[in-house]
């Protein structure tokens, strides 16, 4: 079974600063590790709301690092600090507008504001870059609404293949992959 390497961006000027402890990028993980039975190493960064520093940072994890999977938590609302989803767009070779559009879906369930959020996706060199919201429980929300299409993804970009507790999260593969 491969190894999946993922990269985990908290993009928060606060907790960079150590204002306070980043509970976001810890979400991350524990939901990933929930979900795959692969051996999992994490390349973890807490940056601030910068867009170069984070341009930078996707770019060393997809090029540098091979992460298959990146995944960013904070930046995504009208603010003007939140520019992860700039950067991100910036970065990518392709842009995958159905997973923002499906984390905003399931969002709206739960709370009005969602409509503000700009998460998005797309792919970076070999990697899958998720754009998720800054709080724990909406992490949560939208990795199991997003999740289900992200090791068939992975495939596509010839990333390392992802193998996941089917009782945790039932994931899609065309029959035969």
């Amino acid at each position: 079974m491969d190894t999946i390497k993922v990269g985990v961006i908290t993009t928060s000027d606060r907790a960079s600063a150590g204002i306070y402890e980043d509970i976001s990028g810890k979400a991350i993980m524990e939901t990933i590790n929930e979900y795959l039975q692969n051996d999992t190493v994490y390349e973890y960064r807490c940056i601030s709301d910068d867009q170069p520093i984070i341009e930078d940072t996707i770019k060393e994890l997809a090029y540098k690092q091979e992460c298959t999977l990146i995944v960013t938590t904070g930046g995504t609302g009208p603010a003007k600090r939140d520019v992860t989803t700039e950067a991100t767009e910036a970065v990518c070779d392709k842009l995958l507008p159905g997973f923002g559009e499906q984390m905003r879906a399931v969002s709206l369930q739960y709370v009005p504001t969602a409509i503000l959020s700009r998460q998005s996706a797309g792919i970076c060199h070999k990697s899958l870059v998720i754009n998720l919201p800054g709080k724990p429980k909406s992490i949560k929300e939208c990795l199991d609404a997003v999740f289900p299409a992200v090791p068939y993804c992975c495939d596509l970009i010839e990333g390392a293949y992802m193998q996941t507790d089917e009782d945790v999260i039932k994931v899609f593969r065309p029959k035969g992959k």
